[in-house]
């Protein structure tokens, strides 16, 4: 059956809205809860690979409440955080009120059109964003075009485990175990089984990777997690 907040097309952008509208104030706390609080090491490791020093300029796309914008910051960048969904955003502007962390600031705005000159920025993230894109392949290339030469992409998000076996039972968790975990939270089940739904579409990992090489990055990793389940991609713009 498929999933109401998965509609491929123009209305994509419209569903992916109503999703994270409504789970915006809970959507901390189902993450620490699905990933056990592993989400949070793993933003960190984003923020490392991203590499940012003090007086060098961050995006971190489809930023959410803003966990890896935090931590880009953190390390003294001066970092803006670019989401679609205005109640996301609203929470990471009430956790920007309550902490101190360098030149930070959020804006809504369209990770596919994104609006600011090409080569701007010394490092670009985005954590599980690209698959929400209704075409997460524009989003790459907006990566790749307001990113300076030589600049940091960094992409965090949901993974094709390689092992059959390993994928199978991870699948089966994410259609079986999540949604449920979001109905107790969250008062919607459908709402978390979207996570799978959009899996499914999006080639992940490994597909990301071919992209980066075919848009000539260098540098080009993958580095995955929980075997394959969670994974970092990273390139550097030629």
């Amino acid at each position: 059956m498929s999933n109401v907040f998965f509609v491929p097309g123009e209305r994509r952008a419209e569903k992916v809205g109503d999703l994270f509208a409504a789970i915006a104030r809970r959507y901390d706390l189902l993450n620490d809860l699905q990933s056990f609080g592993l989400h949070r090491l793993w933003k960190r490791r984003v923020a490392a690979l991203a590499n940012v020093k003090a007086g060098e300029c961050a995006l971190d796309l489809c930023c959410g409440t803003g966990d890896i914008s935090f931590a880009l910051a953190r390390r003294g960048a001066d970092v803006t955080g670019l989401d679609f969904s205005a109640k996301m955003l609203e929470v990471a502007q009430a956790r920007l009120g309550r902490v101190k962390c360098g030149s930070l600031k959020f804006i809504q705005g369209d990770a596919q059109q994104l609006p600011f000159p090409d080569n701007s920025f010394d490092a670009v993230t985005v954590g599980y964003g690209l698959r929400n894109l209704s075409s997460w392949e524009a989003g790459v290339r907006e990566m790749a075009r307001v990113a300076k030469p030589g600049g940091r992409i960094v992409a965090l998000d949901f993974g094709k485990p390689a092992n059959a076996l390993w994928r199978a039972l991870y699948f089966a968790h994410l259609r079986c175990s999540v949604p449920l975990v979001g109905l107790l939270f969250c008062g919607r089940a459908d709402a978390y089984a979207y996570i799978f739904e959009s899996l499914k579409h999006y080639p992940a990992q490994w597909g990301l990777a071919d992209k980066m090489k075919e848009l000539e990055f260098t540098d080009v990793r993958i580095i995955n997690f929980v075997g394959g389940a969670m994974a970092i991609n990273f390139g550097r713009k030629k």
